[in-house]
């Protein structure tokens, strides 16, 4: 999974590979500091859209190439942050959803599924078999 942020004005997108069980114990116990979650939770909530904690996940990327940027700093608007799964991921979600549901619902579910894998990036080179980002 990535998080993709592109502020207004700029040309390309930044995007930050995002794999909560690879984040080093300092990241993470600074997250659940930022957010008052702990780190399972926070791994659902920024899945789920909450805006602190990406806020959060999005500092923590940027202090790796900024190391003095401050929290305040992080401030963007909602368009400009974003969530991209991987194509490994998104092919794992569609096995799921094959076997798990039927119907419109299904058919609906994966045609969109399909479109998001077309242009997903592939990382079929990188780390071997595709987990969903949530820590458990």
């Amino acid at each position: 999974m990535y998080l993709v942020y592109q502020p207004e004005g700029s040309d390309e997108p930044k995007r930050f590979k995002y794999n909560p069980k690879r984040l080093m114990s300092a990241e993470r116990e600074m997250l659940e500091r930022k957010t008052d979650r702990d780190f399972s939770d926070f791994t659902s909530a920024v899945l789920s859209g909450n805006s602190l904690c990406r806020r959060a996940l999005l500092y923590m990327f940027l202090k790796r190439e900024h190391p003095g940027i401050r929290w305040d700093d992080v401030d963007f608007a909602w368009d400009e942050l974003k969530l991209e799964y991987s194509k490994q991921e998104l092919l794992k979600m569609r096995d799921a959803i094959s076997e798990n549901t039927s119907g419109d619902e299904r058919a609906a579910t994966l045609s969109t599924l399909d479109e998001q894998i077309e242009t997903a990036i592939d990382e079929s080179d990188d780390e071997g078999k595709a987990d969903l980002p949530i820590a458990g």
